[in-house]
């Protein structure tokens, strides 16, 4: 996937979030994406670190500004204690008209914003760091919760089964609504 087309994806993305009732902050896209990516298998090739709020890409970023950049975004200041959401700019339609990748991962990017429009922050954190944890081979499944904790000490030890439980429903609710992309490396994430 291209600069551009990896754009016009993360752009549908956020539309979708926010008819979902998402806030639509960054932090909503970068789980969102990281999802779509990490647990769906869109090949958006972001690189993805633990960061404060859970799975974070500083590439993702990168193309969020350059949305913001080509006018396709804008953020929309919020009161305090709320960051800016992310609202189409003058410029969505041109780069939608260019790119056809948001209509190829259609059905990966409406599934993310229904199963995880209306989450908050915290939820998202808890999710996708859960999802993170599971990519590691090496943590074993019993001790995930832990490693939760201990990553995420804000975290409490009834909060942190909780989020694997919520991401074995999503992941359950993908293979039934086949929108799994075929890939060796998604094989491990999509059998669990």
């Amino acid at each position: 996937m291209n600069d551009m087309d990896r754009s016009a994806v993360l752009l549908d993305l956020a539309a979708k979030l926010r008819a979902s009732g998402s806030w639509t902050g960054e932090t909503h896209v970068q789980k969102a994406a990281y999802l779509m990516q990490e647990l769906l298998g869109v090949p958006s090739r972001f690189r993805f670190v633990l960061y404060k709020h859970g799975p974070f890409s500083f590439d993702l970023r990168d193309s969020l500004n350059k949305l913001e950049t080509w006018g396709c975004i804008q953020t929309q200041e919020q009161p305090y204690p709320y960051g800016p959401k992310l609202v189409e700019g003058p410029a969505s339609g041109m780069l939608k008209a260019a790119s056809g990748a948001p209509q190829v991962w259609e059905r990966q990017s409406r599934f993310i914003a229904q199963h995880l429009g209306k989450s908050n922050v915290s939820e998202l954190e808890r999710i996708a760091t859960a999802l993170f944890i599971e990519l590691d081979l090496d943590i074993k499944p019993e001790d995930r919760p832990q490693r939760l904790v201990h990553l995420k000490p804000h975290i409490s030890m009834a909060e942190a089964p909780m989020a694997f439980i919520r991401l074995a429903e999503i992941r359950s609710a993908a293979h039934s609504a086949g929108v799994f992309v075929e890939s060796g490396k998604l094989q491990h994430t999509a059998a669990g």
